[in-house]
């Protein structure tokens, strides 16, 4: 069972209620309050305060503030007037179970409620942020669209330039040419010139004839060293880099899948000062993983203290290995150990971070076993959390939405 919590304070205004509780040395993130308009609970295990309101308030302006030692509450009063008390004066056991069963039907909706709105929004800002992505990508394109046309109207008009002047250079070797045959027509050594070079030519025919063919074939030769070697045929082998996730780059979670792994192999390698300590022990008993397969064999014969002890020595070893805290809450689930059940889950669950698909049936059992020992010291609310939690990370486990609707149940005193 809880401890109770007395030493309480409170002090009020007309519009306002401030209630202050002590942590008793708890931590702000072990501190879990439940607010409504007719009743405040505050739980750090063991350590419990519950509080029937003299009357409603208005929750949606309420505020709680964990710090310096305690909890700070501060409640907006429905209707401005002095409180007679704190709390109601009935010592009604149902009337006090039936507000607080009615508390709890609202914490939960209002749970509920910020679920599906913080879904929603998530929804929103990935839509957002894809439209973004997409319009940025457009964007992109385009400019280097634009690019391509400039490029494209750059090297179209340097060709033209290109062209027309090719076709200047050849207008003006042509208007040589003629100035050339007709300079020489209008020489009167010109007939004379050329009558030679015919008789030479009927004389020496065949040595004119040769010494064209030799200049002929040595062009031919020339074009022919001149032109590439012809390409050798093949086949080019592709490969692509086969996808690790399923999900497109900006939407997977690579960056968790390495850190995970990162932390995985850092719990490997730690080791606590104290091992020093330990150095009388055998070899194998100064070996984590030796010490927890040692424990694992313990509980599956039902030597569930001897499984403690080897667990608990591998932790003192290393403090890295989720495993270790997550087995000995179930250790201590079986010898009714509940709060340190509830401590050593919740260890377990801080180093299964960050959430990813390696770890989730760790992450699941560590919630289980949390919400077994909330529900086994009446912590229904906490515990149906856990199991919800749990039923998350496994929605198609059978075992585990007919518990959660147990719960459920329970809470709602419809069962049997």
């Amino acid at each position: 069972m809880p401890l109770l919590v007395t030493d309480y304070s409170w002090t009020q205004t007309e519009s306002m209620v401030y209630i202050s509780v002590p942590l008793k040395g708890a931590t702000a993130g072990k501190v879990d309050i439940l607010s409504t308009d007719e009743y405040i609970k505050v739980h750090y295990p063991p350590y419990l305060f519950e509080a029937f309101l003299f009357e409603p308030v208005e929750d949606a302006r309420s505020t709680a503030r964990v710090g310096n030692g305690a909890a700070v509450i501060s409640l907006q009063k429905r209707v401005h007037k002095e409180w007679e008390n704190l709390m109601i004066t009935a010592d009604d056991r149902e009337t006090k179970k039936e507000i607080r069963e009615r508390a709890l039907l609202k914490y939960q909706e209002k749970l509920s409620q910020e679920s599906k709105s913080k879904v929603e929004k998530q929804h929103a800002d990935k839509k957002y942020a894809l439209e973004t992505m997409m319009k940025l990508e457009k964007e992109e394109r385009d400019n280097i669209q634009k690019m391509k046309d400039t490029e494209r109207e750059r090297t179209t008009a340097e060709l033209a330039a290109w062209q027309l002047k090719q076709k200047q250079k050849l207008e003006e070797k042509e208007e040589e040419t003629q100035l050339k045959l007709q300079n020489q027509r209008g020489n009167p050594n010109h007939v004379k010139v050329v009558a030679k070079e015919q008789e030479k030519g009927f004389s020496g025919g065949g040595k004119v004839k040769q010494n064209l063919k030799n200049h002929s074939a040595n062009n031919t030769k020339k074009k022919q060293v001149d032109l590439p070697a012809p390409r050798s045929a093949g086949n080019i082998q592709v490969t692509f880099t086969p996808r690790v996730f399923p999900t497109a780059l900006r939407e997977s979670r690579v960056q968790e899948e390495e850190e995970w792994l990162q932390k995985q192999a850092e719990s490997r390698r730690a080791l606590n000062a104290d091992t020093e300590e330990l150095k009388d022990l055998k070899e194998e008993h100064r070996n984590s993983d030796w010490l927890k397969d040692k424990g694992d064999k313990c509980f599956a014969t039902g030597d569930y203290l001897g499984a403690v002890n080897a667990y608990s020595l591998a932790i003192r070893l290393n403090r890295k290995i989720p495993a270790l805290f997550s087995n000995r809450a179930a250790c201590h689930l079986k010898l009714r150990n509940l709060h340190k059940a509830i401590k050593d889950s919740s260890k377990a669950l801080d180093l299964l971070t960050p959430p990813v698909a390696a770890n989730a049936a760790a992450r699941a059992r560590a919630h289980v076993r949390r919400g077994s020992a909330f529900c086994q010291l009446e912590l229904y609310a906490e515990g149906l959390q856990d199991y919800q939690a749990a039923l998350k990370i496994d929605p198609h486990s059978e075992a585990l939405q007919a518990d959660t609707q147990r719960i459920r149940d329970i809470i709602q005193g419809t069962a049997d």
